[in-house]
């Protein structure tokens, strides 16, 4: 008989990392792939407005040169991270704390091209610019965050969970994180001014009612490594990834309306028969296409962009309010991160509020007393609000949910692993992994057990 006119091995809907991670896998592995995207371009939630001149993240989540994943995944190699500096800098009680700032020496193995950045845009000091004045007229001072057996102990522990197997990590009781973190053998001052809003921060959870699992898989990925950005926008990693695949192996614009084991059908471009479907989806829409799939509750993050007159921080500091006084949870001169993504001489501020939009009112009145500095001459660029940003993870959370439904029907994204580009990343692997087992095919990693998502 005539072969059809759309034909693959493989079809993948959606092309967000966790698709176009996987889609790599399988053309290495010789399997025609074809990767359909209702959008007009990949990444999904992973991308990037371009504003005149700026790049603004509609979601941000904070990547840390420790994934595996990002060394692993074919296409990724010449993505430069753009890294924060070393530790925290956190605002409690009028003033900047420094904490975490040393970290394992071999933290640094996850870099892809951090080197290159850092010698590019050498670190400044964690300390607030002169000028900048809280709401009382006096500048915020930058101190070690509690006492040096405070740091000691932070450290201490810090270290202890990098070294800390990931196997062993998922074998401790799970509670939601933030019963566990009374357990830490910490002062509560370090724990409310520290550990809770960093991991507020990292799981976009700010109620911190995601399992104590995948707190420690976030604490152990922040301790091996450096917080990072992909440079030139969140879009940079699936536009590395597309770009790396073979030519009309993505197709973007074109809608799936139903799915099966050996066709899918469009709605511009009719059906497309193949051997196996991989969903690579968000949740919802994976479940529109195939009734019956669980959809997680989600957390709702948005993301208000500024320029200023001028930084007001200097040096790539991540700021987190451990005071929890107003609508921001962490805050950074984004520019200083990464310069690629603010005209020349322009000022980008990015702030993260865990939550939906509030006034701009409350934005500025706490963006002020963060930095210190008066905000009334900001200009605010864009709100991104993504009501279904990142799917939440209360315990019990499965980080090997199935990605193999049935034999030719398959699954992935960080709904099925974790919540992060790591846990989407490994998710489509191991999707690959499924199909080109059932396809009686070894893979060239095949000998390589695949690690639990971190």
């Amino acid at each position: 008989m005539p072969e059809h006119a759309h034909h693959a091995d493989v079809v993948i809907v959606g092309a967000g990392a966790a698709g176009l991670s996987a889609a790599h896998r399988l053309t290495s592995a010789g399997v025609t792939t074809v990767v359909l995207e209702a959008a007009p371009c990949v990444g999904g939630r992973m991308s990037t407005e371009k504003v005149d001149g700026f790049r603004l993240d509609r979601i941000g989540q904070l990547l840390t040169t420790s994934y595996p994943e990002l060394r692993r995944t074919p296409g990724l190699g010449s993505l430069v991270l753009r890294p924060f500096a070393p530790g925290i800098l956190v605002h409690s009680d009028g003033r900047h704390h420094r904490a975490a700032e040393r970290l394992p020496a071999r933290s640094a193995r996850g870099a892809l091209t951090t080197a290159r950045a850092l010698a590019s845009a050498p670190l400044a000091p964690l300390t607030a610019r002169t000028p900048a004045r809280t709401a009382s007229g006096t500048p915020p001072r930058s101190a070690p965050l509690g006492t040096p057996l405070d740091q000691a102990r932070l450290g201490s522990a810090l270290a202890r969970i990098a070294a800390t197997p990931v196997d062993r990590l998922l074998e401790r009781p799970e509670l939601p994180a933030a019963d566990a973190l009374s357990a830490r053998g910490l002062p509560s001052r370090t724990i409310e001014g520290f550990l809770r809003p960093l991991l507020s921060a990292l799981l976009c959870d700010p109620g911190l009612t995601t399992s104590s699992r995948c707190a420690d898989l976030a604490l152990h990925a922040f301790a091996r490594g450096r917080l990072c950005l992909p440079e030139g926008g969140a879009e940079a990693l699936p536009e590395h990834l597309a770009a790396a695949l073979p030519p009309g192996v993505v197709r973007t614009g074109v809608r799936v309306t139903s799915v099966s084991t050996s066709s899918v059908r469009t709605a511009e471009h009719g059906a497309f028969t193949c051997r196996a479907v991989l969903l690579a989806t968000d949740a919802r829409a994976a479940a529109e296409l195939l009734p019956g799939l669980r959809v997680p509750p989600f957390h709702e993050v948005t993301v208000v962009h500024h320029t200023a007159p001028e930084p007001p921080l200097d040096g790539p500091a991540l700021l987190l309010d451990a005071d929890r006084g107003g609508p921001v949870a962490h805050t950074a001169v984004i520019s200083q991160v990464d310069p690629s993504r603010a005209p020349v001489g322009r000022v980008l501020v990015s702030s993260t509020v865990l939550g939906p939009p509030p006034e701009e009112s409350a934005v500025r009145a706490h963006l002020a007393a963060l930095y210190g500095t008066p905000t009334d001459r900001w200009e605010r660029l864009g709100v991104h609000h993504t009501r279904e940003a990142v799917p939440a993870m209360p315990p019990p959370h499965d980080i090997r949910r199935p990605v193999r439904l049935l034999s030719g029907l398959y699954v992935c994204g960080d709904h099925r692993d974790t919540s992060t580009v790591q846990g989407a990343l490994h998710s489509g692997r191991r999707a690959a992994h499924a199909v080109l087992t059932d396809f009686g095919i070894t893979p060239s990693y095949a000998r390589e057990t695949l690690p639990t998502a971190a």
